[in-house]
Order: C-alpha cells, then sequence, then structure tokens
C-alpha cells in the first residue's frame, strides 16, 4: 500500500528518485501516464493491468468513456526502476503536469501521484480548507 508525502526533484534527464519506502511495490514494473487535476500518477504493472482491463470493457460506442480510456492509455509509458531508484518521466508527461524540478510524490493506496510541488501546495491547501464538505458529501459511501 503506497501512503505519505515526500519531497523529491527531477533531475534535468527528467529522472526522478522514487522515494525507497516505494522501491520494492515497483520493482516487476510500472506505468507512469496522466493523471486527473493535471499530475502524474505511477501505477505497478499489476495495478495498471487491472485498471487498463477495466478502460478497455469501458464501451467505445460513447464519447466520455472512450475519451477518458485515451486520456490514461495513449499518455500512458512503461518505466523500470534504474540501479539508483530512478524512474524517467517522459517530456510529454513532465510538460502535462508542469513538473520540471521539484515535485511530490504522494501515495495513494494502490498508485502514486506526482506533482509539482508548487501545485500540490495549491491543491493541498483547497482540499483541507473543504474537507469538511468534503466529508459530508461522501457521508454514507465510506461508512466514515
Amino acid at each position: 500500500m503506497f501512503i505519505g508525502e515526500y519531497r523529491h526533484s527531477i533531475d534535468a534527464k527528467g529522472r526522478l528518485a522514487v522515494p525507497t519506502k516505494y522501491r520494492k511495490q515497483l520493482e516487476k514494473g510500472a506505468v507512469v501516464t496522466r493523471g486527473l487535476d493535471r499530475c502524474l500518477t505511477i501505477y505497478p504493472a499489476e495495478s495498471w493491468k487491472e485498471l487498463a482491463g477495466k478502460l478497455a470493457s469501458l464501451p467505445i460506442s460513447k464519447s466520455n468513456p472512450r475519451s477518458f480510456a485515451r486520456f490514461l492509455l495513449a499518455g500512458a509509458m512503461d518505466v523500470e526502476l534504474d540501479k539508483q531508484g530512478r524512474i524517467i518521466i517522459p517530456e510529454y508527461l513532465r510538460q502535462f503536469a508542469g513538473v520540471a524540478k521539484s515535485v511530490v510524490v504522494a501515495g495513494l493506496y494502490d498508485r502514486l501521484e506526482v506533482w509539482d510541488a508548487d501545485a500540490w501546495e495549491r491543491y493541498r491547501m483547497h482540499a483541507e480548507q473543504g474537507s469538511e464538505a468534503i466529508a459530508e458529501a461522501l457521508d454514507g459511501e465510506m461508512g466514515i
């Protein structure tokens, strides 16, 4: 399970050092793709395979499912950890998420998100300010 948030940097070659805590879960490969809210999402290979299967089962005759599948699948790239525990984030994905140097890697149960550090702070502050309303809207869905 991925949990927590960590500050890291992306070097000039687009390499991101994956937090040590998460490396074992990505040893068998991973996929990085566009995420919602202009972040990047990293899935372990097995989780990605499961998600891709769900996306493939969406009706291609409907516009929204087609668009969502394209958004995630066409933007995806297989990545592997190097000997230093880094992955290469392709340029097109770095541009999509606006990540250049300072990033936050956030663990979200079955996946990681990679955010530009400033964008993460803005998002986090907004979410924290609205956390009570969000929790209330989810009442009954999670049994919290």
